[in-house]
This record gives structure tokens, C-alpha cells and sequence, in this order.
């Protein structure tokens, strides 16, 4: 039984319990927060039995195995250093640290310490995108493809009353981009590896990060436009166009119902499950910790060098950017 304790009390930190709840293998031992107090509170109010004030004293039990971080952004990186180190498996939120250097450095280390480390990205083991990666090789040569994440946050309202939450802080790592966009990228990666360009437009707000924008991404025969924003709300879905017949997709970050074109045709494809599941990440971190060693490295390492690939384009969507003021 993995013993696993989380760092952070956001909502997020709230469905991976539920998760965990649902997978064997696994269990939450406790949680933590820089607040003990709040820890404690929320530990209570999830049925969890521990509750630490701060990652140290997380590193420093003797009965945790693994940590789940679902800190800010600019935090992930020295949290899963200092869990490697203690010999912790992690298992880190998305996007999993600022730049694919600072992730690959992090690989190598947890290799070197024999503990294992991905990133929650649940796209990448969702059944919804599973079924997309399958459907894609009958579309025919695939020459478009749109992915679209927009959701306006009920954050932005403390934005517009002068107040800087955390998702909007640039110095949090926050944006549009690193919270939303990233599942479109993540999603032009697994299906058809990194793009040769990148071009990228952005909306900044006030706080100084993304608001909203826009990517292509351009291969050999194909592009891909990547669109995201957390200031506005669009219920336009993701497609995925190939010369053979067009594949619709519901909802990018969790796709449930595929809508294939082809022709006069229309052929729609259920995928059972619940929307916005982490159960698949969760699973797939529990596998790699019971492998162990060296195996369990080199089972990690497809789950990884796809993170790489993931903050890689991140990186030079930021750098290509274009700001609309």
C-alpha cells in the first residue's frame, strides 16, 4: 500500500483524494498545508487521519511514501526536489515546473534516488483521449486540428476588484496559458509529437500574465491551433480534421463524446466514465511505484520525456507570443 500525503488544500488537492479513493493500491495518509490549522480542517472535513503543518514535516514521516503536490505553480519545482531527496515518490500537478530543463534535471535526480516522479497530467491517461488517440489513425492523413480550453474563472472577479489571486500571479506562475492551454498542447503532443513552429498570440491583464490566447502549431502537412483563456467562456468543442473524415471532440480535457464526419455520415462514440477524472493518473502512478528500481525508471520515462515535450512547447509559445493591448 502506497502511503501517500498531499501538499496543498486547493480544489484540485480535493479530487485527487477522491481518486485515490477509488483506486487500490493507495491511500491518503494525511495532507498538509503552511497552515496546520487549515490543514487539520481540511483534513477532517475529507476523513483523512493526518494533517502536517508544512512539507518538512511531510519528508521527515517516517510512514509517508509518496507526496502529491498541488501547491502553486512556481513552487512545484523545489517541493519535488526536496521529496526526491527524502526518497519520496511524487507525483506533481501540471504544469509540473516552469521549463523542460528544470524538469529533466529533476528526472535525473529522482533516478539517481530510485524513487519515481510524473507529472498529473490527466489528459495523458484519460479514457476519453485514449479512445481520440485510437480514432485518429482512420481519419485519413490529418491536415487541421483545433483545441480548445476556455473557462472563464470565477477568479477573474477578485482580478477586476484589484486583488491578485494566485492563478493570475505571475509570480505564483500563473495565466491562462500554464492553467488551460496547456491541455491543448499536451494533446498536440501525444498525438503528433512536438511541432517544427511555433507562432502565439496573448491578451495580458492587469496582474501581468495571460489572460487568454492562442497558438499554432506547425508540422509536416498539418497545423494545429491551440486556443485557451480563462477571462471569457466558450463551449465551442476541439476537432481533429483529416482528409478521410473529421473527429469532434466534446470537451478536450475530458472528452466523452466523439462525434466522427465522414461525409454525409455522422457516427457518435460514447466513452463511459466520469468528466474530469483523475482516476487514470492516479492508477498509472501506483503502477510505476510497484515496479520499482530501475524498471519502474524506464516505464517512467515515456510518461516523462511527453512532460518534456509538453513544457518545451510551453516555453516557446511564451517566447513567440505577441501581446494584444
Amino acid at each position: 500500500m502506497i502511503r501517500v500525503a498531499t501538499v496543498g488544500t486547493s480544489v484540485i488537492t480535493d479530487a485527487f483524494i477522491g481518486a485515490v479513493s477509488r483506486t487500490p493500491g493507495i491511500e491518503v495518509a494525511a495532507v498538509s498545508s503552511r497552515d496546520e490549522a487549515k490543514a487539520r480542517a481540511f483534513a477532517d472535513r475529507l476523513g483523512v487521519a493526518g494533517a502536517y503543518g508544512g512539507l518538512d514535516a511531510v519528508l521527515a514521516a517516517g510512514d509517508i511514501d509518496a507526496v502529491y503536490i498541488g501547491s502553486p505553480n512556481s513552487a512545484h519545482g523545489g517541493q519535488v526536489a526536496a521529496a526526491i531527496d527524502a526518497g519520496k515518490h511524487v507525483l506533481v500537478e501540471k504544469p509540473a515546473v516552469g521549463t523542460a530543463e528544470e524538469w529533466d534535471g529533476l528526472v535525473v535526480r529522482a533516478r539517481a534516488a530510485g524513487v519515481v516522479v510524473v507529472e498529473a497530467m490527466r489528459t495523458a491517461y484519460d479514457p476519453g483521449m485514449a479512445a481520440v488517440s485510437e480514432a485518429v489513425a482512420s481519419l485519413g492523413p490529418v491536415r487541421r486540428a483545433s483545441f480548445h480550453y476556455s473557462k472563464r474563472s470565477s477568479r477573474y472577479d477578485a482580478v477586476l476588484a484589484g486583488d491578485v489571486p494566485n492563478i493570475f500571479d505571475p509570480a505564483m506562475g500563473g495565466g491562462a496559458l500554464a492553467d488551460l492551454g496547456v491541455y491543448g498542447v499536451h494533446a498536440a503532443i501525444l498525438l503528433f509529437g512536438e511541432p517544427t513552429r511555433v507562432e502565439a498570440s496573448s491578451v495580458p491583464i492587469v496582474t501581468g500574465v495571460d489572460g487568454a490566447g492562442v497558438a499554432l502549431l506547425t508540422y509536416s502537412g498539418l497545423v494545429v491551433d491551440v486556443a485557451y483563456s480563462k477571462i471569457t467562456t466558450s463551449t465551442r468543442p476541439s476537432e481533429i480534421q483529416g482528409e478521410a473524415a473529421t473527429l469532434v471532440i466534446d470537451h478536450l480535457a475530458s472528452p466523452r463524446l466523439l462525434t466522427r464526419i465522414d461525409g454525409a455520415a455522422t457516427t457518435e462514440t460514447v466513452v463511459p466514465g466520469p468528466v474530469d477524472t483523475l482516476d487514470g493518473e492516479v492508477a498509472r502512478f501506483v503502477d510505476l511505484v510497484a515496479l520499482g528500481g530501475s524498471v519502474a525508471a524506464d516505464a517512467a520515462a515515456v510518461d516523462q520525456a511527453r512532460t518534456a515535450a509538453t513544457l518545451r512547447t510551453l516555453e516557446r509559445i511564451r517566447a513567440a507570443a505577441v501581446t494584444t493591448r
